[in-house]
C-alpha cells in the first residue's frame, strides 16, 4: 500500500516539476522569438525546430514554452485569488457558524447553482474579452465556491477539537485561533483539493482561449494554439499534437500529485 501510494505520489512530482522547469526556463530562453517568423512554413519536427512551425513560420517549441508558462500563471493567479477567498469565507462560516453560516453560505450555493464556464463568459462578458487579467477575475471569482465549501467543512469539523475549547477557556482571540490553530490544520486537507483547483484552472483558461475571449496574441497562450492548430490539422498535425499533449502532461502531473495525496490522507493504497 505504501509503495502504491508513494508511487503515484512520486511520480506526478517528477512529471510535474521537469514541466515546471521547462516553464521556468521559457521564461529566460527560447530557441527562436516565440512570435517572430523567422523559418519556412508548415516545417515538420527537426533537430532545428524541434516540434516544427506554424503556418507563420513561427517554431513551435518555442510558443509552446511560452504558452505553458502564461496558462501556469493565469491558473496559478485563478487559485490564489479562489483559494485566499474561498477559505476566508469557510473559515468564517465554519467556525462562528449561526446567521454569518447562513448568509455567505447561501450566496455561495446562488453561485454554485450556475455552470461554472457559463457564469465566468458572463463575468468576462461584462470586463472585456482579450484580457489576461480580466480571465484571472473571472475565472477566480468562478472558483471561490468550491473552495468555500471544502474549508468550511474542514473548520466545522475542527472547531468542537479539544485543543480548540482548551484555546478558547485560556482567552486566546478568534483570530489567532483561526490562524494559529485552525489553519495549519486544515492545509492537509485542502491540499487535494487545490491540486483539483489548478487542473481545473488550468482547463478553463485554455478554453476560453480556445474560443477566443482568453489570451490572445501577441501573448502565447496553449488554448489559442489549439485553435490555430485546428485549422490545421491536415498540414501540420504537429502543431496541435505538440500544444495539447502540453496541457494534458500538466493537468496529468498535477492530478497524480493530487490522487497521491488523497490516498495518503486515507491510508489506502
Amino acid at each position: 500500500m505504501k509503495q502504491t501510494r508513494n508511487g503515484c505520489l512520486t511520480a506526478g512530482l517528477i512529471l510535474s516539476g521537469l514541466m515546471l522547469l521547462c516553464i521556468l526556463v521559457g521564461f529566460f530562453w527560447t530557441p527562436y522569438d516565440p512570435t517572430a517568423m523567422e523559418s519556412a512554413k508548415f516545417l515538420p519536427p527537426s533537430l532545428e525546430h524541434w516540434m516544427g512551425t506554424d503556418s507563420f513560420g513561427r517554431d513551435i517549441f518555442s510558443r509552446v514554452l511560452k504558452g505553458a508558462g502564461t496558462t501556469v500563471t493565469i491558473a496559478l493567479s485563478i487559485m490564489g485569488i479562489a483559494a485566499v477567498c474561498g477559505v476566508a469565507i469557510g473559515a468564517l462560516t465554519g467556525y462562528f457558524g449561526g446567521v454569518v453560516d447562513e448568509v455567505l453560505m447561501r450566496v455561495n450555493d446562488a453561485l454554485t447553482a450556475f455552470p461554472s464556464i457559463l457564469l465566468a463568459l458572463v463575468v468576462i462578458s461584462i470586463l472585456g474579452p482579450g484580457s489576461k487579467y480580466n480571465v484571472v477575475l473571472a475565472l477566480g471569482l468562478v472558483f471561490i465556491p468550491g473552495y468555500a465549501r471544502v474549508s468550511r467543512t474542514a473548520f466545522a469539523s475542527l472547531r468542537e477539537a479539544n485543543y480548540i475549547k482548551s484555546a478558547q477557556l485560556m482567552g486566546v482571540s478568534k483570530g489567532r485561533i483561526l490562524l494559529v490553530h485552525l489553519l495549519p490544520n486544515t492545509v492537509q486537507v485542502l491540499l487535494p483539493t487545490l491540486t483539483i483547483g489548478f487542473n481545473n484552472a488550468v482547463l478553463s483558461e485554455a478554453s476560453m482561449s480556445y474560443l477566443g475571449i482568453g489570451v490572445t496574441p501577441p501573448d502565447a497562450s496553449l488554448g489559442y494554439m489549439l485553435s490555430e492548430a485546428q485549422g490545421m490539422l491536415g498540414t501540420a498535425p504537429w502543431y496541435a499534437i505538440c500544444s495539447g499533449a502540453t496541457i494534458v502532461l500538466l493537468v496529468f502531473g498535477v492530478g497524480l500529485i493530487g490522487q497521491g495525496l488523497q490516498r495518503r490522507e486515507k491510508g489506502v493504497a
